[in-house]
């Protein structure tokens, strides 16, 4: 048996982030992202919020990188049923 915690980002990346960058390296981390299905303009910014959603995810993935923990991210971008077999063929991989 393992402690599971699900978040859903970008409201988790600090608070949850804190908790799981330092620490012992026992954690397994699976970062799942999808492309908006609306890219909403950011007010008086020339990028959008996706970006903005986007750039989060990443550098909170490349931190968990950086400190050597197991993590896996997986981009599920407009084509929904390509990226649930690119999700699929990579658990298959590390199970």
């Amino acid at each position: 048996k393992v402690a599971t915690c699900l978040g859903f980002g970008p409201r988790f990346l600090h608070s949850t982030g804190q908790a799981y960058k330092g620490g012992p390296n026992s954690g397994v981390f699976l970062q799942i992202t999808c492309d908006d299905s609306v890219e909403l303009p950011v007010p008086g910014q020339k990028f959008t919020f996706g970006v903005v959603k986007a750039a989060q995810a990443r550098g909170d993935f490349q931190v968990l990188a950086d400190r050597g923990r197991r993590a896996l991210r997986v981009h599920l971008s407009s084509n929904l049923k390509a990226g649930l077999a690119a999700l699929h063929a990579a658990i298959a991989q590390v199970l």
